[in-house]
Formats: C-alpha cells, sequence, structure tokens
C-alpha cells in the first residue's frame, strides 16, 4: 500500500526547502522537553504524555488537532458568564456547541474526522454542560471511541462538582487528561460568579453553595494527583471579582498538584445573554490580563495559547474544522483508516527535531546578546511552527515577546480574515486595532497595501520570513534591531 501524501504543519503547497532549516541537534540532547531543557526522567515521562496534547503543551499545538463531541448538555451548576443556548457559528466561546451529539452520532463524527486529519491526537467532552454530571453520555461515547481508535487520548472538561465521584471511573478509562474551571478559593468571591449549584439533589445559592463547590474541587483535583492524572486548571479572569484572588487560586492548585493554570479573559457581550454581559461586566484588556499572567509565571506552568473553545471544536488550535464535518454530511458506513495518522506522526516526529533545534540555536543567539532591547512580535500561522498563514486569509495571530530572557509565546489575538470582498477595509481597520502594541507582523505573504496602512499605525510587516520557523525569524529580527546582522534579509527599516 502506497503512503499517503501528508504536509506537516502546512496547507499551501510550498514545500519545506522555502525555510532556512535548523542545524542538526548536538550533543545528543533528545527532543523532549517541554520547556527548552530536560532536567531529569520526570521530565521526559511527562513528554511522552504531553507531547501530542495540543492543550497540555505549547509545542504540539504547531501540529496535533482535538476534537470536542457535544454529547453532555446537562450542567450542574450556574456560571454568571455563562449561557449555553446562545450559539454563533463564528465564535469560539466555551459553552457553545452547534449540535447535540447522541454517543452513537459522536462517535461516528470522530471516526469520520480521525480518518480525514491526521492531526487528531485527543477526543474532549467539555460540555456544552458538564462531563461529571452528565456521566452516562461521557462514558457511553468514551467506550466507544476507545474501542474504534484506541490511540486516541480522552480528555474531559468539568467545573469540578460532580468530578470526586467519577475519578476512579477516569483512571480506569485510561483518561490522562483533565481540566477543572477554578475561579475561587473563597466562597464569598465564589457568590459573586456562582447565582446556584445542584449538589446531593438540593439546591445551594450564595456562599453556602459556592463553598461546597470549593470544597470538592479542590478534592476533586487532590483525587486526580494521587492518581497521577495530569490536570489543567482554567481560571476566568473577571475584572473587580475575582482578578487579583486568582493569585490565591494559583497557590492553592499549585499545592494540590496542578499541572498547568490556564488564565483566561471573561467573554462578555450583552447579545450572549449571560448575567455579567446583560448588567455591563467589563471584561480584561490585554495589558491585564498579561500582567496577571506574568504574575503567576513560575508557580504553575501557565498555559498561553489557549483559544477558549467552542464545545464542538475541530482542528489545530485556532483552526476550527467543525463546519467540515456536518452530521447529515457524514457516511454512516464511514470507517477508521490508522495508515494517515501514522504516517502524520512520523513526519512530525522529524520535523519536531529541527523545530526544537531551530528554538534551541534562536534563543541561545537572542539571550548570547545581552541586550535590554524588547520587541513583541505577531505571526500568521496555519501550524507547524512556521510562519505559514497569508495576511489576508489570518483568523489568528500568536504573540510572542522577545527580550534577553528568550523567545515566549505570551498569547494570542483572533482577527477578522481581509483578504478580497465587500468589507475589507473594515476588517482591515479591526485588524490595526487588535494589533495595538505589536511591532512587527510576520506572515506568509503580505500585499503592499495592507503593508502600508500597518506601517501607518506604527506596526512593521515583512513576508521575508515566509515558511521560516517561527523562533528563526524572530531570532534574527532581533539580531537585527540590537546585534549584529541577520543571516538573512529582513525587509524592515531598522
Amino acid at each position: 500500500m502506497s503512503e499517503p501524501e501528508i504536509e506537516v504543519g502546512m496547507t499551501s503547497s510550498a514545500p519545506f526547502d522555502r525555510a532556512p532549516m535548523a542545524p542538526a541537534m548536538r550533543g545528543g540532547r533528545a527532543s523532549s522537553s517541554y520547556d527548552l531543557s530536560v532536567t531529569d526522567d520526570m521530565d521526559a515521562r511527562i513528554w511522552e504524555r504531553i507531547k501530542d496534547h495540543p492543550c497540555f503543551s505549547e509545542q504540539a499545538h504547531h501540529y496535533f488537532a482535538r476534537m470536542h463531541v457535544a454529547v453532555a448538555p446537562a450542567c450542574n451548576i450556574q456560571c454568571n458568564y455563562c449561557n449555553r443556548k446562545y450559539d454563533c457559528t463564528n465564535e469560539s466561546r466555551p459553552g457553545v456547541a452547534s449540535v447535540k451529539l447522541t454517543p452513537d452520532q459522536a462517535l461516528r463524527k470522530v471516526i469520520a474526522v480521525a480518518s480525514k486529519v491526521p492531526e487528531l491526537s485527543v477526543i474532549g467532552i467539555a460540555g456544552p454542560g458538564d462531563a461529571c454530571y452528565d456521566w452516562k453520555k461521557t462514558v457511553a461515547t468514551f467506550e466507544g471511541v476507545a474501542r474504534e481508535i484506541p490511540d486516541i487520548k480522552l480528555c474531559i472538561s468539568t467545573n469540578g462538582l460532580a468530578l470526586p465521584d467519577h475519578v476512579d471511573e477516569l483512571a480506569d478509562m485510561n483518561v490522562d487528561h483533565v481540566t477543572i474551571t477554578i475561579n475561587m478559593v473563597d466562597p464569598e468571591v465564589g457568590a459573586k460568579i456562582y447565582p446556584w449549584i445542584l449538589h446531593g439533589h438540593r439546591r445551594y445559592t450564595g456562599i453556602e453553595g459556592a463553598r461546597i463547590l470549593h470544597e470538592r474541587q479542590m478534592l476533586g483535583l487532590e483525587m486526580l494527583t494521587e492518581r497521577g492524572i495530569l490536570t489543567k486548571i482554567n481560571s476566568v479572569m473577571i475584572p473587580g471579582v475575582n482578578d487579583t484572588h486568582l493569585v490565591e487560586v494559583n497557590q492553592w492548585i499549585r499545592d494540590r498538584g496542578a499541572f498547568m493554570h490556564n488564565v483566561v479573559p471573561l467573554i462578555s457581550k450583552p447579545s450572549h445573554g449571560t448575567y455579567y454581559g446583560l448588567t455591563g461586566q467589563r471584561c480584561p484588556e490585554q495589558f491585564e490580563l498579561k500582567a496577571l499572567q506574568d504574575c503567576l509565571d513560575g508557580n504553575v506552568k501557565l498555559m498561553r495559547h489557549c483559544q477558549q473553545c467552542r464545545a464542538d471544536a475541530i482542528g489545530l488550535l485556532g483552526d476550527d474544522r467543525e463546519r467540515e464535518f456536518a452530521l447529515d454530511q457524514i457516511s454512516t458506513k464511514a470507517g477508521y483508516d490508522a495508515n494517515k495518522r501514522e504516517v502524520y506522526r512520523k513526519l512530525v516526529e522529524h520535523e519536531r527535531e529541527d523545530q526544537f533545534a531551530a528554538k534551541l540555536d534562536a534563543n541561545k543567539a537572542v539571550k548570547s546578546l545581552g541586550s535590554s532591547g524588547t520587541l513583541v512580535v505577531a505571526v500568521a500561522t496555519k501550524g507547524g511552527g512556521r510562519i505559514n498563514e497569508h495576511f489576508g486569509q489570518v483568523r489568528e495571530l500568536q504573540l510572542y515577546a522577545v527580550s534577553r530572557k528568550g523567545i515566549n509565546l505570551v498569547g494570542h489575538r483572533k482577527v477578522l480574515p481581509c483578504l478580497g470582498g465587500v468589507g475589507k477595509e473594515s476588517a482591515l481597520d479591526q485588524i490595526i486595532v487588535a494589533l495595538d502594541g505589536i511591532d512587527i507582523l510576520l506572515s506568509a505573504k503580505i500585499g503592499d497595501g495592507p503593508k502600508k496602512r500597518l506601517a501607518k499605525a506604527g506596526v512593521r510587516a515583512t513576508d521575508a520570513f515566509a515558511y521560516a520557523y517561527i523562533e528563526t525569524a524572530i531570532g534574527a529580527l532581533y539580531i537585527a534591531e540590537f546585534g549584529r546582522k541577520p543571516s538573512m534579509p529582513t525587509a524592515l527599516p531598522l
């Protein structure tokens, strides 16, 4: 059987040799690290567990995709920022799903996606209600997926209230990654976020309800840690409610063994119909979110590449393909072909070694300058750790900060694509607003018109690094700005 043609991290027809390749790995150092260094055997073991999970590994999200199946609509708490009845296909927001699936429908859809999306590595249940409360549907879905596609990782997201009742079953089903949304450890703060909870067939409100939720969340986290299950904690930053309190949340989850903390901004618009949206609760500004993340950095590993995914999201983070897999367009006889996924993983293994070496070299070069200068760079990418997205088609920009500390992913910003058609100028205006605070924009292609408009707004843009590794390009820019001449042209006024 001939092997299928698969490209890693690219959707254009441009070959890899258009990008400057990094030198080979030196000294036999393995790429089994989740931060740039392997310090002990435990790091290597953890890397094996997260290397293809796009939510638990920043590096993995360049190569691997997740799929959320919306099989759990029932929920046992009410959050002031949530309204599961609202749906907009253009919005990425937790709790949003266009169609609720039965376990059988979910399995059929998973098989279809796994056969066509070789990047798929994780099946998650993130609602639109709570995976642990709507437990029978969660179990039925996972049993079917594990039977048909045994190499897929299983993952859930939960509010934690019913979690302690199901930790043993999660372990038995080989669910190795769990996300818990924890917004408070002080019930007085929690009472401002949660109007009510359902527990033990009773409804609790106010501080009493928040206290029960807090106790159950901490118990669930401790039980997961005891069983060696990796946990990511999501916290919604709500200005004036829990923003300063999240420092204390971070300390509590660290002490109870959380692997990662993901602080995300409140999404609140009147059109969403949430309590916060209707009462005018403001969302945090980008600089406020970053300041809080920077404050927490170094305590528990921070996730900075979160997309606040829909409950039915499919694909690489930032490239949702859910609309390609409408249930009525999927054959009832769809079968699973593991060949493409096998080939893709082999390609990724080789590509990651090159990317990892390039990342190490770029960071080493930047740090060796000892410069006090800083740059914030926005990157248009479709994955693979490369600059491989056309500016006019970009829907999300990844943000990198570079300084004497090295090159670090610090966040992302969603934008509207502006390639042709009605509304092009309006979309470009919105992108310019989204690029506030950005020094340089890197994309695979950008026209002279948008480049000039961006320049007037104070943002330099170039496509000179098309299909290069992100860190290689950023390192060259930094050296050109603050040190010796770069090894390749930047096409930027310096």
